[in-house]
């Protein structure tokens, strides 16, 4: 039999894959903050409350995760496995790894295995260096999809025409620019004109 706790502590691991807390979650999957919080899982009364189902799928919409990983997630098993093309971060704005629409394209790539998603694009950066602390730090494997809708205060990987990639929070698009926040207050925030942009692909989750 399905209890609340199962599936409250399935959210709390979906938000722990995305590297997010429970509020965090809900902001990204375009909720009120205190959706998924501690005091929401139990009525006034005392009762145990079941998440809506649409917040749920919200939520999934927003991690990019299958409604069988969520599955996998309530059992207390671990999403699938399967690998995905791996590359150095600081290789990625190098000709040849991928396409003008931000898919991996091209040799030269390893292999790393990822939690399935539902996108068989994606693919991994290993970060390098201190540059994008305290988010990501030297070593740490970001999953990147190219194929992921993008929404404001998303982590996101941005290719220049002029071969710069760099991982940012996206602040703001329009016709005519992007605004970035910069992962590392040391870092300054950008504003890049669209025209300048190749591509952007959005931040999954982190492996930490």
């Amino acid at each position: 039999m399905l209890t609340h706790a199962q599936v409250w502590s399935a959210i709390d691991r979906l938000a722990a894959r995305a590297g997010l807390s429970a509020s965090g979650l809900a902001r990204r999957a375009g909720l009120d903050p205190t959706t998924f919080n501690k005091s929401k899982r139990i009525t006034a009364a005392g009762r145990a409350r079941w998440p809506s189902t649409e917040s749920i799928s919200k939520a999934l919409v927003a991690t990019g995760t299958s409604i069988e990983a969520f599955v996998g997630l309530i059992q207390g098993a671990t999403a699938p496995a399967r690998g995905v093309p791996l590359l150095g971060f600081a290789e990625a704005g190098a000709g040849g790894y991928f396409d003008d629409g931000g898919f991996p394209a091209g040799a030269g790539w390893d292999e790393i295995a990822f939690p399935a998603v539902d996108d068989t694009h994606a693919y991994a950066l290993e970060v390098s260096g201190q540059s994008m602390e305290p988010a990501y730090r030297d070593g740490d494997m970001i999953l990147v999809s190219p194929a992921a809708p993008i929404r404001r205060g998303d982590r996101v990987v941005v290719k220049t025409r002029d071969g710069e990639v760099m991982a940012k929070e996206l602040k703001r698009s329009t016709a005519k620019s992007i605004e970035l926040k910069s992962l590392n207050a040391q870092h300054p925030d950008r504003v890049i004109a669209t025209e300048d942009v190749l591509w952007v692909a959005r931040i999954l989750w982190a492996s930490q």
